[in-house]
């Protein structure tokens, strides 16, 4: 498949950032004592090898196969509530939280700008497996370092009220 210049160079991008960030991941898989953590960042590892190899084979001009981008596998079973993080996992699984975040609008504003609609999309799964990592990070209840402000149901009610009339429009 021949590439639009900007799809390749998007994808050279990623590539080299990809390969920082398995680099990173490695480095926390070996600071990281609790269990679930451990796999979690094995299977963070995992699918950014799978984005690594789909890219090259997207990249590859004597890739005669369909392309297709592996799932990740199902790990929910990982999260019954973890004991307590150290205040490193704890950082370390706040930052891994941020990256996968940060990867995530990276693929999807990037399969914005793509022209070939097969790297389009394929980039568009890459956004969606990286917003799941980001959930999987979520899932682990001991994490510190969050703090979500609610708004009250009367606030609620005052915007509910003041836009009601666009659905109409």
């Amino acid at each position: 498949m021949r590439l639009p210049a900007i799809d390749l160079g998007i994808m050279a991008e990623h590539l080299s950032t990809h390969e920082g960030l398995i680099n990173k991941l490695k480095v926390y898989y070996e600071l990281v004592n609790e269990p679930r953590i451990k796999r979690l960042i094995q299977v963070n590892i995992n699918m950014l090898r799978n984005h690594v190899v789909t890219m090259l084979q997207l990249i590859n001009p004597d890739q005669s196969r369909e392309v297709h981008l592996p799932e990740l596998p199902n790990i929910d079973t990982l999260f019954s509530p973890i004991v307590h993080l150290n205040e490193n996992e704890n950082d370390i699984t706040l930052e891994l939280r941020s990256t996968a975040k940060w990867m995530g609008m990276e693929n999807f504003n990037s399969a914005l700008m793509m022209k070939n609609n097969k790297v389009k999309n394929i980039h568009i799964m890459m956004a969606y497996q990286n917003v799941t990592m980001q959930s999987l990070y979520n899932k682990i209840e001991d994490i510190y370092g969050e703090f979500i402000p609610y708004s009250d149901a009367e606030l609620q009610r005052l915007t509910f009220k003041k836009y009601y009339h666009v659905q109409n429009e």
